[in-house]
């Protein structure tokens, strides 16, 4: 099982947590003025990348706080995390 450090409680299991997309994505000044194909690329379209990628998590069955993490999508491994807010630390 995969092992999730909360910035507030610590390493937790990966069952205490939810998965929230990509982190980092700036929700659009005017939604209104966008196009239709525009508000569906903000909703729809992330980057998939192979390596590390910042991440949002929800620590739904603990604290119930949202924060960042820096994770491996190709081997699982946890190289940071951090609060929202906090600048995005250089993964190691």
């Amino acid at each position: 099982m995969l092992l999730i450090p909360c910035p507030w409680c610590g390493p937790r299991e990966e069952a205490e947590f939810h998965y929230g997309g990509q982190a980092h994505v700036a929700y659009p000044e005017d939604p209104a003025a966008l196009s239709d194909e525009e508000w569906a690329r903000y909703l729809f379209f992330r980057d998939n990348p192979k390596g590390v990628f910042a991440e949002r998590w929800s620590h739904s069955a603990g604290c119930r706080r949202w924060f960042n993490a820096l994770r491996d999508t190709a081997t699982n491994q946890i190289h940071g995390v951090y609060r929202v807010g906090e600048p995005r630390p250089v993964a190691s």
